[in-house]
């Protein structure tokens, strides 16, 4: 089974071995529907071919010498019954078919949504949002599409050959001949147009995830595009992408163009034609029979007609079907773990020679290190060190290559995934918020807290203000990622998040590096209440949070090359004498401008 750091409760379990099996599982959830829509089409189309069958009698009915009126009541009410069947069965067959193709799309869409919640960050890490959005959006709808119409008017089509087919043979089989031969044609016309179809179809969604992936990425970073003049290359990026799904389009026109099924029902309609009337006037059957025929063999139109799209469709579907299915079934490195301890965490934090390398690449070596609980750690050391990654191996956003850590005797892969988050709290440098109310986005890890919780959590990032200038104040609806607020204010709507948590284990990424030193003051007061009651780790170039730390971590190219308090490190440790000094030297400047 895949492994998941999330999952639905009771989810059902559907076949992923292939994308056909898929689809069908997801068909087979609801089998009343599926029938209902085939016992429909088969009703409906008997009852229209019988329409030919009573014309074609009424036809031998007036050509009778002296005829009465009274002799047509019967074909005429026959007539009108079958119509009225019709019509009734393929109002029932069209409302199943749309809430089969409704549910199914809405199955597959939280399917999918659950399964990237359940994925971790390194698979994130790997992806193009632009692309996982045209899966969850664009390529579900095409299973949307595939049902209703596509496979709708698949039944419906094949029935509409066989159907008229039977009813011809029961007028008489040697009429069968002309039929026969057009069904052979067909079926070996629409193999090879499904065939040349089919790759073009499979391009086109790919295309569709490039060009929308693209797109995204440019919107989302366009104030990098705009601060480095890019436009004009993104534009170029993207109306070339454009162009090249706009070409597999014209492909498929071409494909559809050159459809050879309708010259073989033309064909073969006329040579039908033909054969009747010979046989009519052999005295083999009727001039009624032969408009029966006639009307029956018209009755193949559709089938041939209608394939051109339904195939395409059911050929979108299930490119799509693949695309979403290749997701789910993307291999994740970490488990949920339902069944692991669960239990409050007193804070306690062990590295036992830990490495990890990610995509291959060593990124920290053979780490050990023992943290008390309550106790603050600075972690300091050049870029790419890897002071985040050390960090993100607490809570398993990553898992350790080797080694492992530890939090109150027990392995963090031993943990419930739940438990263990929900006692970590991270604030990163580079903050994301919601676009929602500020109150949802203080209590989003903690939504059953009440509003005077919420604004002291606040009040203690020093938010408070700031929030209440707004008219809306705490309801205020800030835009996607906070684009409305600056930098500082995103930070300490963060910090206000993670205050309200409460929780057992603090990890602070740069957390208030954009935030004015009298701000910082303030807020570096309420982390040092809070902090006292739990397990802190810091990364921070802010002098005055590296000073107060109870231990502090010198990392080298993904090495610990030494800890110690401030005055031990700044006596023995050359490495932490010149990092300290670069950051004295950063933080006096930003004074002084």
């Amino acid at each position: 089974m895949t492994k998941r750091e999330f999952q639905v409760k009771n989810e059902y379990q559907y076949n992923r071995k292939g994308p056909l099996r898929w689809v069908l599982s997801h068909l087979m959830r609801y089998p009343l529907l599926p029938l209902v829509l085939i016992a429909g089409a088969v009703v409906n189309n008997f009852a229209y071919s019988y329409i030919q069958v009573f014309v074609g009698r009424a036809f031998d009915v007036i050509l009778v010498s002296g005829f009465q009126l009274s002799a047509l009541v019967i074909p005429i009410i026959a007539i009108l019954a079958s119509a009225a069947g019709q019509g009734v069965t393929g109002v029932l067959r069209n409302f199943s078919a749309e809430v089969l193709a409704q549910k199914v799309e809405k199955d597959s869409r939280e399917e999918l949504y659950a399964s990237l919640l359940g994925k971790s960050q390194t698979f994130h890490g790997r992806q193009r949002i632009g692309d996982i959005m045209a899966r969850a959006t664009n390529d579900v709808h095409m299973l949307n599409m595939m049902f209703s119409p596509g496979v709708m008017l698949i039944i419906d089509s094949a029935l509409a050959l066989v159907v008229p087919v039977v009813m011809i043979g029961l007028i008489d089989p040697a009429l069968l001949l002309v039929p026969l031969i057009f069904t052979v044609l067909l079926a070996i016309t629409v193999a090879d147009y499904n065939r040349r179809l089919k790759p073009v179809s499979i391009a086109q969604r790919e295309q569709f995830g490039v060009m929308n992936a693209g797109m995204t990425e440019a919107v989302a970073g366009i104030e990098v595009v705009k601060a480095n003049v890019r436009e004009r290359y993104e534009w170029d990026k993207f109306t070339g992408n454009a162009r090249q799904f706009r070409d597999y389009f014209v492909r498929q026109g071409i494909i559809q163009a050159r459809y050879l099924p309708m010259l073989m029902f033309s064909l073969c309609w006329g040579a039908g034609l033909f054969h009747a009337l010979l046989l009519w006037r052999s005295g083999a059957v009727t001039l009624g029979n032969v408009v029966a025929f006639i009307g029956l063999f018209g009755t193949l139109r559709f089938t041939t007609f209608i394939s051109i799209f339904s195939f395409n469709l059911v050929q979108l579907g299930m490119a799509s079907a693949e695309r979403i299915i290749n997701m789910i079934n993307t291999e994740t490195e970490l488990d949920e773990n339902r069944g692991g301890v669960d239990q409050e965490i007193r804070g306690e934090v062990v590295f036992d020679r830990v490495s990890f390398r990610y995509n291959g690449s060593p990124v920290l070596e053979d780490i050990s290190i023992r943290t008390r609980p309550g106790q603050t750690i600075a972690i300091v050391g050049q870029t790419g060190s890897g002071k985040t990654t050390l960090t993100r191996l607490i809570n398993r956003i990553f898992d350790t290559t080797s080694g492992g850590v530890f939090i109150d005797g027990v392995n963090v892969r031993e943990w419930s995934l739940e438990s263990l988050r929900s006692q970590i709290s991270t604030i990163e440098q580079d903050v994301f918020l919601f676009s929602r109310s500020l109150r949802e986005n203080i209590s989003f890890g903690q939504a059953e807290a009440s509003r005077e919780e919420i604004e002291r959590a606040a009040r203690e990032a020093q938010a408070d203000g700031f929030i209440n200038s707004f008219p809306e104040g705490y309801e205020t609806v800030i835009g996607e990622r906070g684009v409305t607020l600056s930098g500082g204010q995103r930070q300490r709507i963060a910090i206000a998040r993670a205050f309200l948590t409460n929780p057992k284990i603090l990890i602070l990424d740069d957390s208030t590096s954009a935030i004015d030193s009298a701000t910082e003051d303030q807020i570096q007061q309420a982390m040092r209440r809070i902090s006292s009651e739990r397990t802190t780790f810091i990364i921070t170039h802010r002098l005055s949070q590296i000073r107060w730390a109870d231990r502090i971590l010198v990392l080298d190219n993904g090495k610990l090359i030494d800890q110690g308090n401030h005055e031990e490190l700044m006596e023995r440790s050359a490495e932490y004498r010149r990092i300290f000094s670069r950051y004295e030297k950063r933080e006096n400047h930003a004074l002084s401008s």
